[in-house]
């Protein structure tokens, strides 16, 4: 058996190794020579530590990895209060070009495209890097709180034999042969599965194909989808979304806290009881008459919500049928509207939800009041013909929500990788 004489320390861990030798493994994150000394920054994933030179030292370019073998050094004007002194470099990978900015600057300097295309490396910056773990604290918070309402988590298809929505917004393919479709979203099948579990939910992608070159929209993007059974209307996934919501936050609180401090977000309070506006009211105090919201509306909606509630969500409840998909439950004694929903936070649409119908019988009428064939929807239809109980859900655009949370007023910069209509690398 190999025994390694030193294990290796991480960055937020050496404060409690002053006095000891360790090793450090991470990035040059950068480097800073003066007279008599010099100074390198390392970062691994917990922070950043900094080590001594003394004496010359040819440092190589930023951004390559090192093994660094030091004394822990208590100095307060240090990252962390402590330094590496006394050390010896070995460099595990020596990059072989710099990246198109300064990766220690505080803030990123580089424009959207740049960033966009050099993401393999802009993505290490600290604050890029801190809003992914926004979004993977949230996550974990989804997942937590649905579990903890007995919620069972599935991986459905994302290669679909017919549209989820009515519409042409659907990426086409060939698949063996056959017609075939990027999924939109996990909507039929989390339906089915409500007949088997009562309660599911999925975190993935969905795509749309879109023609939206907006800063709100991406051609895929991950939705975190909930549906459960044996609910009495859209009022009950409004309290789940409420709880959701909640324990997203709760969890961004504890698992993100330096991420929050280096990105200077002021997380959002949730009511106890978030509050709600019809949309014929909606459209009444707007003084419009649509089906839809615009941006705009959006964005005065939550202004108002924030000046008449102090809060920073709001429900718009009762959408027009003719802006919602086919398995949406009518507004009982309204038809025209729906029992459906939408979240906006900080100006924005961040969650669809509502009631879907659940008899077969008003699936077949639905379709054929939209003049719409039953055959591409004929495996979806079958579950219906089996027996479910009355359901709903909802689903939430991660990105969004992490674009609101941290400030940014591009979903793409929330977005590893990002796809829309003119990016596919990297």
């Amino acid at each position: 058996m190999i025994h390694h004489p030193v294990s290796r320390v991480l960055a937020a861990e050496l404060p409690q190794h002053v006095g000891e030798a360790v090793e450090i493994d991470g990035w040059l994150h950068r480097f800073r020579e003066l007279k008599s000394v010099s100074f390198m920054i390392i970062r691994d994933r917990s922070g950043l530590s900094q080590v001594v030179i003394t004496g010359g030292y040819e440092a190589p370019p930023e951004e390559s990895v090192l093994r660094i073998r030091g004394v822990v050094t208590a100095n307060g004007q240090a990252p962390g209060g402590v330094e590496i002194t006394d050390p010896t470099i070995e460099v595990l990978s020596r990059a072989e070009q710099l990246p198109p900015f300064d990766l220690y600057r505080p803030q990123v300097p580089g424009n959207l495209p740049t960033v966009l295309d050099h993401a393999q490396v802009t993505l290490r910056h600290p604050r890029l890097r801190a809003q992914q773990t926004l979004a993977a604290a949230s996550i974990g918070g989804f997942r937590s709180t649905l579990d903890d309402h007995g919620f069972t988590e599935i991986h459905t298809p994302k290669v679909v034999e017919s549209a989820t929505e009515s519409g042409a917004n659907v990426f086409e393919l060939d698949w063996f042969g056959r017609r075939a479709f990027l999924a939109q979203s996990p909507q039929f099948y989390k339906q089915i599965m409500v007949g088997v579990f009562e309660r599911v939910y999925e975190t993935g992608p969905v795509f749309r194909a879109e023609p939206h070159d907006t800063a709100r929209h991406l051609a895929q993007y991950t939705s975190l989808d909930a549906e459960f059974g044996f609910i009495r209307d859209h009022q009950d996934v409004m309290i789940m979304v409420r709880e959701v919501i909640a324990g997203m936050i709760q969890s961004v609180r504890t698992r993100a806290t330096m991420e929050l401090q280096l990105l200077d977000v002021e997380l959002p309070k949730v009511p106890e009881e978030i509050p709600q506006l019809h949309f014929a009211d909606a459209m009444r105090r707007l003084g419009k008459d649509d089906v839809d919201l615009a941006p705009a509306d959006e964005r005065a909606l939550s202004a108002w919500a924030v000046e008449e509630y102090g809060s920073e969500f709001l429900f718009v409840t009762g959408y027009p049928m003719a802006k919602r998909p086919f398995y949406t439950q009518p507004e009982p004694g309204n038809p025209s509207y729906s029992n459906s929903f939408d979240l906006l936070f900080r100006g924005l649409e961040l969650i669809t939800g509502g009631q879907r119908l659940h008899r077969h019988g008003d699936y077949l009428a639905a379709l054929a009041e939209r003049g719409e064939p039953i055959q591409p929807y004929a495996s979806y239809l079958d579950t219906f013909a089996y027996g479910m109980p009355p359901h709903g859900g909802f689903a939430l655009g991660l990105e969004r929500w992490v674009a609101r949370l941290a400030g940014v007023d591009n979903v793409r910069l929330t977005t590893l990788f990002p796809r829309d209509l003119h990016r596919l690398s990297p």
